[in-house]
């Protein structure tokens, strides 16, 4: 039986199967990709760019379309899949727009007064290892920004996600991607590290996923000199601190939790409120979280659907359950109202730093919000987590805010509802949420060659 299938999480029936890939049909992959490259790589780079804005126009047009797919692979509500699969469109459009100037010589200014600059080039065949959540946006921000530049592209997309995978590649076939330039392989973990990640023609990895796939792909990656790339897990904190417009506040913290149905890396999973404003936002934000609703297949305008996979609900589950068997209380919500893969959005208080669930990272629709003294402990709370990939800060103080900012230790911070999640800014975290950045100009250095070239 293939670990590549297509599960409906609104039904639980396998909808479509596809098979494993052999030893053989993953080095024959591998040729292709190195091949490729010698082509690609030195196609001049608006040819390059004509491709990207195809294919950045495909990705609009087939947007329903690609958002039916993912909300049979994945459950994601039918407008949230639009959305993803137009905002990847956008990604594309971005590196097309902008990769001549991303790749342009950097002139260096040099006490010998030779002509001193630094060339931009690609390294060759580069394995993008992809998560389910965000079946189409993790797929741009890692492999445009390197076909741009003229890496070739591997991907090893999330074993029930093979639909939107197969339709990735279709599209990039249809905008004149030179055959061998992406390939998508459905492989094993163990074809992955045995035979892909040792083989010299493969010259970075990238991958989004769990702190264990992460830990694991790094340590093969390590043995064989290979850079990596990898955005990991996170426990965002969201503090406030003060508010002029604490309604707003909440309706942020329900959408920045919610979305996705909670799965997502970079959502508010934390909730850290001063103790003046505690109560009052507890109890506004506990009300919105038991009202509100899961949605159907066909509700395009839902904001949480069945979570990914029975699997994935059930681990949900059995960590809201050891938290309230240790001491936490459910302030909104019950999760064990459903035995399938739709998880009734909750609230837990209570959870102290003696609990797993503090540490944990609660991958669902599911917050848990704390009581801080003051600033200092609000902070406190904030950093002491293994995580570190986003946080948001409301404050009515900008000067304040932006001194809090500097002392959060994580990868962002998003002030008073700013948007830190654009296609031309940086993502990524620290500690184990991971290591490198993907998108904005940052997104495509993470593989590239800068070559020093110095003439008289």
């Amino acid at each position: 039986m293939s670990d590549y299938k297509v599960t409906d999480p609104y039904t639980g029936e396998v909808v479509k199967e596809y098979p494993t890939a052999t030893d053989e049909e993953i080095r024959a992959a591998l040729e292709r990709a190195h091949a490729a490259f010698a082509v690609w790589s030195r196609t001049p780079i608006a040819e390059r760019a004509a491709v990207l804005s195809k294919a950045a126009q495909l990705f609009a047009e087939r947007s329903r379309e690609l958002a039916e797919i993912i909300r049979t692979e994945m459950g994601k509500p039918l407008g949230q899949g639009i959305f993803e699969a137009e905002f990847s469109g956008e990604i594309i459009q971005y590196y097309a727009d902008h990769g001549e100037a991303f790749l342009a010589d950097e002139i260096l200014e040099n006490r010998g007064g030779v002509d001193a600059r630094v060339r931009k080039s690609a390294q060759g065949a580069i394995l993008g290892i992809m998560p389910w959540n965000f079946p189409y946006y993790q797929v741009a921000r890692f492999a445009f920004p390197n076909l741009m530049l003229g890496n070739t592209v591997i991907l090893k997309h999330a074993p029930q996600c093979p639909w939107s995978a197969t339709t990735i590649a279709e599209i990039l076939e249809e905008a004149g991607l030179p055959a061998g330039a992406y390939e998508n392989v459905f492989a094993t973990n163990e074809q992955i590290s045995e035979i892909v990640i040792p083989d010299a023609r493969v010259r970075g990895i990238s991958l989004t996923g769990s702190e264990r796939a992460g830990a694991a792909v790094a340590e093969v990656a390590g043995r064989n000199l290979k850079k990596v790339v990898l955005e990991l897990g996170g426990s965002d904190p969201f503090i406030v601190l003060s508010a002029d417009d604490l309604d707003a506040v909440v309706d942020n913290a329900l959408e920045t939790r919610m979305e996705n149905s909670g799965q997502s890396c970079n959502a508010s999973k934390r909730f850290i409120v001063v103790d003046e404003l505690y109560d009052a936002f507890t109890a506004k934000l506990a009300e919105k979280v038991a009202a509100l609703p899961i949605g159907g297949p066909e509700d395009e305008d839902a904001t949480v659907g069945p979570l990914s996979s029975q699997a994935a609900a059930d681990r949900i589950r059995e960590q809201v359950s050891s938290a309230i068997a240790e001491g936490a209380q459910v302030l909104a919500g019950d999760v064990a109202s459903s035995g399938d893969a739709r998880v009734q959005p909750a609230l837990l208080g209570g959870v102290t730093d003696d609990m797993e669930a503090y540490r944990e990272e609660l991958f669902g629709p599911v917050g848990t919000v704390y009581r801080a003294k003051d600033v200092d402990d609000a902070v406190r709370i904030a950093n002491d987590t293994p995580f570190g990939l986003g946080s948001r800060l409301w404050c009515s103080d900008p000067e304040l805010a932006r001194e809090v900012a500097d002392r959060i230790d994580a990868g962002m911070v998003a002030i008073n509802g700013a948007g830190a999640e654009d296609y031309d800014m940086p993502f990524g975290g620290t500690k184990r949420s991971g290591f490198g950045r993907e998108l904005g100009p940052h997104g495509m250095e993470e593989f590239m060659n800068r070559k020093l070239v110095v003439m008289p």
